[in-house]
């Protein structure tokens, strides 16, 4: 079997010279279960270049049932030579190699595997399992191992591999195993730095400093706020200092330090950052000013910082310095298009072109998942390839393509190999990669599987994919649930061909936990109506669906086996998600008599969360934490709302609901005030409400208002203003309040 035969082998003439016998085509390493051959290691191997020849030992007798033995290098042939051994030490390409670039070459009938750096060798031995052996690694558990006793490779190879970028991570849950880590030759952020991501207040704590200096923190609307740090104030620079310092003596072998804004707004506004801010077209200007600072301290540090939300322009006349790195944020595109074209990224486009002039080192911090819904199918992969060589292009030298973290989400596996291959080398054929994945992690139902991508890529062309979006705005598009059905009928037959391979039927299940996420989460958008929780039963009264909670207790179930941890970036357990469930399930279904009503808005909702229009008024389905689906946002106005029940009808009581939700500048009305008519002209005025922003507070919290009525009515008129500006300690500058309302319940 040639297992290489799909492999380009780069011939070299120069090589042809230290080969005294090309005449064979092949090379046998192993036959019938034996092995004439030794690994050999330097005479005194170092610990990387000894754990590169045991994991070589490994597989070998895992492939072809026979011990390749690991020795000192000798004159004994034949062999396989791993790292710095004499064959490879004095090799000129060998020597030149950047920092974990690695070479395989055949020397006779002898092998050479030697990489740069910590994991040169390490990585080419991987290499060499997966072109030579036939080997895989799929996912984060076990690697799939081709048995081949009777084992050849070409008689010639000359292989040199060298790193498309220095910094590489896929940030989904396969890259959490060492294994795939090292043979999909992947980083590590916990690995490489010392101090990562929005660090200001790692570095500068506001609960050691805010009370007794409030002058090291932003100045934010006159007022000093523990949102940032003042940048031009010597002591937080000196803190700053001091804290790297101490870090960097404890933590000596750490490659990059992140001394980065935190993750909101907020920049400090003082005389004396303004005038930096000013200079430089932003805050970025005081950013980069204390981060130089920083990093002359530090001249053979990395030092990077964000450029991301305030701080994403580049700077107009200053330079970070040559050990800063820029890690510019992608955070505001939609992921439906490439970030080339994708208008949404024009913004993304022009602050790299300017990063690019000003800076010499530059990472990217990109986003490949749903933050917001990690199980929503995200159809992202035909992104990939072109935004890699985008980044390439632009002189970008690592990337960061944030998934969804240790928890299971949507496709993680087929997204981490592609980006895997793609951030070693963005020239890679993806279709022909995609193709081996799903046939060896999908055995028989890798046709289907494929069918099922091809169409949801297509479905979701003109959707815009929100990395902040969630499945129930796209009930009408890509997961429309006539979509969903033709899924399933894809995944039917995909289990019915998987039925007698476990592991490909278990892989087939975690890929169908994302479409049983989307029905969950839009049968309590939908609600009464058709595909939502209840149905009517023989007596025309709603209940709950019979097979919906045997269907959540299976969906929890799969949602474990797969290591589902939480359902998005700052989301609820599987376990918490049940018992949302349980309540739902223990509710009995309200009636409300405007049900269906025609509903009148004096002032138009916030057009981003649609939710059911009007009618997510008066639709008897109430809301729950999410506030994207089956609230009425409005945003910065009162929400006025005149409801026309249609005829009159006796009224004991309307109750509203209001969420509070601060984290998304969600505040219960400052005032409520309910009129009831039943002839449209003349209309009681029940009783007002008035509300307080209690203090800090980041809980959600569903807050009902009643007011009783005991009259006859048609028509009922509801005003609900807005706060008229927001709390001190939830201040955002460019922000307003909003208020939330699921539904106005008439009894």
């Amino acid at each position: 079997m040639k297992l290489w035969n799909s492999y380009i082998i780069l011939f070299m003439p120069a090589f042809f010279a230290a080969c005294t016998d090309c005449s064979a085509q092949t090379i046998e390493l192993a036959k019938n279960g034996t092995t004439d051959y030794r690994i050999y290691t330097p005479a005194n191997p170092n610990s990387n270049e000894l754990k590169a020849a045991n994991v070589l030992k490994s597989f070998f007798y895992r492939v072809t049932g026979s011990h390749c033995i690991i020795e000192i290098e000798n004159k004994k042939s034949p062999g396989i030579f791993i790292g710095a051994t004499s064959i490879a030490v004095n090799d000129k390409e060998i020597n030149a190699l950047p920092d974990e670039a690695f070479v395989i070459r055949t020397v006779q009938r002898n092998i050479v595997i030697c990489g740069k750096g910590a994991k040169g060798t390490l990585y080419g031995v991987y290499d060499f399992i997966e072109k030579y052996m036939g080997c895989h690694k799929w996912d984060g558990h076990t690697a799939a191992i081709n048995k081949e006793p009777a084992l050849s490779i070409p008689a010639v190879i000359h292989e040199k591999e060298i790193p498309a970028f220095v910094y590489r991570e896929a940030y989904f849950p396969p890259a959490f195993d060492d294994e795939y880590l090292d043979w999909h030759r992947l980083h590590r952020f916990e690995e490489l730095w010392g101090l990562w991501g929005h660090s200001f207040f790692k570095i500068v704590s506001p609960e050691i400093y805010f009370h007794s200096h409030p002058e090291y923190f932003s100045l934010v609307n006159g007022q000093r706020k523990p949102m940032q740090l003042c940048l031009t104030n010597p002591a937080v620079l000196k803190i700053t200092i001091d804290h790297l310092r101490k870090q960097m003596s404890d933590n000596p072998s750490a490659l990059y330090w992140s001394v980065s804004p935190n993750d909101d707004t907020g920049n400090c506004e003082c005389d004396n950052c303004k005038k930096l801010d000013a200079a430089d077209g932003g805050p970025q200007g005081s950013l980069i000013h204390f981060v130089n600072a920083v990093a002359a301290y530090f001249p053979t540090k990395k030092i990077t910082t964000l450029a991301y939300g305030y701080s994403s322009h580049a700077t107009i006349h200053s330079k970070p310095a040559s050990n800063v790195i820029i890690m510019l944020s992608s955070i505001d595109a939609y992921r439906s298009n490439p970030l080339q074209t994708e208008i949404g990224a024009s913004g993304f486009r022009n602050d790299l072109a300017k990063w690019k002039e000003r800076a010499q080192n530059i990472f990217v911090w990109d986003y490949c998942t749903q933050f917001t819904n990690y199980l929503t199918p995200f159809p992202v992969t035909n992104t990939f390839q072109p935004n890699i060589n985008l980044f390439k292009q632009q002189n970008v030298s690592g990337v960061f393509e944030q998934g969804s973290g240790d928890t299971y989400s949507d496709m993680p596996e087929l997204k981490s190999y592609i980006l895997s291959y793609l951030l070693w080398n963005p020239s890679v054929d993806v279709v022909a990669l995609t193709s081996d994945f799903l046939k060896g992690y999908y055995g028989k139902a890798a046709p289907v599987v494929a069918s099922y991508l091809s169409l949801l890529q297509k479905n979701s062309n003109t959707s815009d994919l929100d990395i902040y979006g969630n499945p129930v705005n796209d009930h009408n598009g890509y997961l429309s649930p006539g979509n969903m059905n033709v899924y399933s009928d894809l995944m039917d037959k995909a289990e019915q061909l998987t039925e007698n391979d476990s592991a490909s039927y278990h892989h087939i299940q975690m890929l169908r936990l994302t479409h049983e996420y989307v029905y969950l989460q839009q049968s309590k958008f939908f609600g009464r109506d058709l595909h939502g929780i209840f149905e009517k039963d023989a007596s025309g009264k709603f209940v709950l669906k019979e097979r919906l909670p045997k269907r959540v207790q299976q969906f929890i179930a799969i949602c474990k086996e797969a290591n589902v941890k939480e359902f998005s970036e700052t989301g609820i357990s599987p376990e918490k998600y049940m018992q949302q469930w349980l309540e739902i399930f223990h509710t009995k279904p309200k009636d409300n008599l405007a049900a269906d009503a025609a509903v009148h808005l004096t002032y138009p909702f916030a057009s981003e969360y649609p939710a059911k229009l009007e009618r997510t008024l008066v639709d008897e389905t109430p809301g729950y934490a999410d506030f994207s689906y089956n609230w009425l946002c409005f945003y910065g106005v009162p929400m006025e709302a005149m409801i026309d029940m249609g005829s009159e009808k006796k009224v004991k009581d309307i109750s509203i609901h209001f969420l509070e939700d601060a984290r998304h500048w969600i505040f219960r009305p400052s005032e409520i005030n309910v009129e009831v008519s039943a002839d449209g002209i003349q209309y009681v005025k029940l009783k007002t409400v008035s509300n307080k922003i209690p203090a800090e507070d980041y809980s959600i919290n569903m807050l009902p208002f009643h007011f009783s009525v005991n009259e006859t009515v048609r028509y009922i008129k509801v005003r609900a203003a807005n706060q008229p500006a927001l709390p001190g300690w939830r201040y955002r500058k460019n922000k307003k309040p909003m208020i939330a309302c699921d539904e106005i319940w008439v009894e």
